[in-house]
């Protein structure tokens, strides 16, 4: 596939400027690994840490590392479980609570600064070619297309602005 090497090399250019933008606005008091986890208890608190170990893809010692910086910086606690003390709960402080809203915040901000380069129709466009592209539009529950979706994307190509060569 031609294209290929053009999608990784604009995808990689991407995400490293999203990453370096999104570490130098979270500092100091927060990192892109960090609201990830802060994340993830938002949705699922309490959590164990092993469970937190599917979602970010590391080993339990870089998880254990990675909420004991959390801990001293106060964003999270760790709590043993009352009945079975060999279990420990984590939950987000306040503190947690107000630099997630904050990491999600820059994010979103990350990322509308760049989509802004292109129309908004476009955006929709590429929504939803990134989300075909991950997997995560190609189907329903029952395995049926989604019409509503691919009649979007069908209008959009007939709109999608082309670079100048």
């Amino acid at each position: 596939m031609e294209n290929a090497a053009d999608f990784v090399k604009s995808w990689m250019k991407l995400t490293k400027d999203w990453n370096a933008r999104m570490e130098a606005e979270l500092a100091p008091g927060l990192t892109v690994g960090q609201l990830e986890v802060l994340e993830l208890l938002q949705a699922h608190e309490p959590m164990k840490p092993s469970e937190l170990l599917p979602h970010l893809e590391t080993t339990p010692a870089a998880v254990t590392t990675l909420l004991d910086r959390m801990a001293r910086n106060g964003l999270v606690v760790r709590k043993r479980d009352e009945r079975d003390r060999r279990i420990v709960w984590v939950t987000m402080t306040e503190v947690g609570r107000s630099e997630v809203e904050r990491g999600v915040a820059i994010r979103s901000d990350i990322a509308n600064r760049s989509l802004e380069r292109v129309s908004s129709h476009n955006r929709q466009l590429l929504v939803y070619l990134i989300s075909k592209v991950a997997g995560t539009r190609d189907n329903n529950a029952t395995g049926e297309r989604q019409p509503a979706a691919d009649t979007a994307a069908e209008d959009a190509k007939d709109n999608l602005e082309t670079p100048a060569i």
